[in-house]
């Protein structure tokens, strides 16, 4: 049971991690530090869009329009913790 707990634990780190750089990328390219024009940039900033994008359509859906910010990566970051919290106290 510890390693189904260690392996679900592991994947929504690395579901953290994904939104995390996706959310500094977007930044970086709209403050122009990066540019999407560079192969590598445009490689991880798209890949790192269709991984995401399924997620955060199924909240925009759900969230009302607040002009031109995007709670999408927030309220999908609130719910990996809660999933989290809710995974320890369901295996410990």
């Amino acid at each position: 049971m510890d390693a189904l707990f260690n392996i679900l634990m592991m994947l929504l780190n690395v579901a953290k991690y994904f939104i995390f750089a996706h959310v500094i990328m977007s930044w970086l390219i709209q403050f122009q530090v990066l540019n999407l024009r560079q192969q590598f940039v445009a490689q991880i900033w798209y890949g790192l869009n269709n991984l995401l994008d399924p997620v955060y359509s199924r909240i925009r859906r759900m969230l009302p329009h607040v002009g031109g910010i995007d709670l999408a990566p927030l309220v999908a970051l609130l719910g990996i913790i809660a999933a989290q919290y809710i995974l320890v106290d369901i295996f410990r």
